[in-house]
């Protein structure tokens, strides 16, 4: 049996010696042990398959760490960091989560930067080669870009910068005719023309702005991107070098469902199926149901706006019943959030459908453009939980980011009844945005009664202790009530609702009663409801507890870990109340 050459691969110095056979041979092994650890771990599946090629070719032909490459991105740096001395976590299960999904300085050399967001790589690009200049170091500084990220104002910042730069700097836009879901805008009807034309096309962003310009037909072949590569090293001045590949190449499933193979949970490798698929109603169901009462019921004016994010809300579901109330403007938070205060200062009712880790790059518009305003755009939140994997997506600032801006009320229901309630309350009210904190868990279910948005909701009536349960831990609040009850004490439970304007009148109540009020939220304490409460209560004779959060960039511990060590399990919590009454 013919022995691996991987095998031979430690560092990028080990390709300059292979030829073009054996680098292709290569490029079959690394496709191998990438759908072999991400079918069973979950990942970027079709970015990584796409750019395995001109990964290859880079390392052959550039000096890295010398020479210096930026994913965009950074979520189709498996193939890199096999090449750079850590193939050992996708060849050996015990080592697989030695890595992260991301570049990682702390990991190795050849990473620069911690990236897990996007449109970022061109910037930081200029900004290191300004810096090399500067201090009369050498070495070549690529930018790698792709899946829609040039749609990001900062891409096209970066473009404007590079152009100005009198010195080497490579910007490779990886063209694989894809975003996330399908690229969307004026940008990617450009680069369809420079596709179609060879490069040729009068109609040329990169050129417009003062760039030189190359053109690659074939992204996926090793020969083609060595001597690519070969023409642009040491490159005097800045040059685009548009590369057009093929998203998820390798694999028939991911060349087949590009957008469900941009990441992927653990999936059968022979079929593509999803190993532990979602079963009975989701939240993105109660959602859907209350779009088309808004529609049919109420002849309410919306509309759904994405940021190149369909598939966490399905809502391409929404846009085939809907297509004239469906927007997607590509990978641009900040756009789809102007673009909602545009359409509702014309009278519409805009959703604005977002990842809290993504929205935070949008903080300038939610708070100048809507709460300024006051216009009344209903933002959907996902993702809001505590969460371990790596410190680029991480769910628990969107309470201090939103609840602190003036005019914006966030609001964190409960149940599917709430979240119709608060859906429907927002699409009909005229005193501003207003965001909802989908929840984390699975779908719980309560009749509703005298919904009032802003007022807290007493579930449970005691004494002695209130614990205040914010949205997906609301549950949690109520087995603590339990075991308390077990202790004798007789604890009052409470969903808050709104997270961002406290219910005085509830709280001043509680002070006949109680002597301790507890919040629990998985979210930051830092900035968070907690801190709200506390500050009530900062001059009463009630003393206040808060769980949630550490104010930090978790890095690959286990989402048990981080409850165990923020104190958010039930038998921790309880022990707290106890001694502290």
């Amino acid at each position: 049996m013919e022995t691996p050459i991987l095998n031979t691969i430690n560092q990028p110095k080990d390709l300059k010696k292979l030829d073009v056979k054996q680098l292709t041979q290569l490029a079959s092994e690394i496709r191998y042990l990438l759908l072999n650890k991400v079918s069973q771990t979950g990942g970027h599946v079709g970015p990584n398959l796409g750019v395995v090629e001109l990964t290859i070719a880079f390392h052959t032909i550039f000096n890295s760490p010398i020479d210096k490459v930026v994913w965009d991105v950074s979520h189709q740096s498996y193939p890199h960091k096999i090449l750079t001395g850590r193939k050992q976590a996708w060849l050996d299960p015990k080592h697989y989560d030695d890595v992260s999904g991301f570049t990682d300085p702390k990991e190795s050399p050849h990473d620069y930067f911690n990236i897990g967001h996007t449109s970022t790589s061109i910037a930081l690009a200029t900004g290191m080669a300004s810096a090399r200049d500067l201090q009369n170091k050498s070495g070549n500084v690529m930018a790698v870009i792709g899946d829609g990220s040039l749609s990001g104002g900062l891409a096209l910042e970066g473009l404007n910068i590079a152009a100005t730069l009198k010195s080497n700097l490579i910007i490779l836009v990886n063209d694989n005719e894809m975003a996330i879901a399908e690229d969307h805008g004026g940008i990617y009807a450009g680069l369809k023309e420079l596709r179609e034309s060879n490069g040729q096309s009068k109609n040329n962003l990169f050129k417009a702005m003062g760039l030189d310009y190359r053109y690659v037909e074939n992204g996926n072949d090793i020969q083609t991107m060595l001597d690519a590569f070969k023409e642009v090293k040491d490159i005097d001045h800045p040059i685009v070098l548009h590369v057009h590949t093929q998203k998820g190449l390798g694999y028939q499933p991911a060349m087949d469902h590009k957008e469900a193979f941009h990441w992927h949970v653990p999936f059968d490798l022979e079929t593509g199926k999803t190993l532990h698929p979602t079963t009975g109603e989701t939240y993105n169901d109660v959602i859907h149901e209350q779009l088309e009462k808004e529609i049919k019921d109420y002849q309410t004016p919306i509309t759904a706006i994405t940021a190149a994010i369909p598939g966490s809300y399905d809502l391409k579901r929404f846009g085939k019943k809907h297509p004239d109330r469906y927007f997607d403007v590509g990978i641009a938070e900040q756009e789809a959030i102007t673009f909602a205060a545009g359409q509702a200062q014309q009278g519409l009712r805009p959703i604005a459908f977002q990842s809290g880790t993504f929205l935070q790059r949008a903080y300038d518009q939610l708070s100048h453009d809507l709460g300024i305003n006051k216009l009344p755009v209903t933002i959907m939140v996902q993702g809001g939980s505590i969460t371990a994997g790596d410190p680029t997506h991480q769910g628990i600032f969107d309470i201090a980011m939103l609840s602190n801006i003036p005019g914006l009320t966030y609001l964190a229901p409960t149940t599917k009844e709430e979240l119709s309630a608060m859906m429907h309350y927002a699409l009909h009210q005229n005193d501003g945005p207003v965001a909802i904190r989908v929840p984390s868990n699975n779908v719980h279910s309560a009749e509703l009664t005298d919904f009032d948005a802003h007022k807290m909701n007493i579930l449970h009536r005691g004494k002695e202790v209130a614990i205040l349960g914010v949205g997906s831990l609301l549950p949690l609040a109520e087995t603590v009530q339990q075991k308390l009850a077990l202790k004798n004490i007789d604890a009052t439970v409470i969903d808050p609702r709104d997270i961002s304007e406290l219910d005085g009148k509830t709280l001043e109540a509680l002070k006949n009663s109680h002597q301790l009020v507890v919040t629990l939220e998985e979210a930051s304490l830092s900035g968070g409801f907690g801190e709200k409460v506390s500050h009530f209560f900062n001059n009463a004779d009630m003393k206040v507890l808060n769980f949630g959060a550490a104010k930090r960039f978790n890095d690959r511990e286990t989402t048990d870990e981080l409850w165990h060590e923020f104190k958010l399990t039930p038998e921790q919590i309880t022990a707290e109340i106890t001694d502290n009454l």
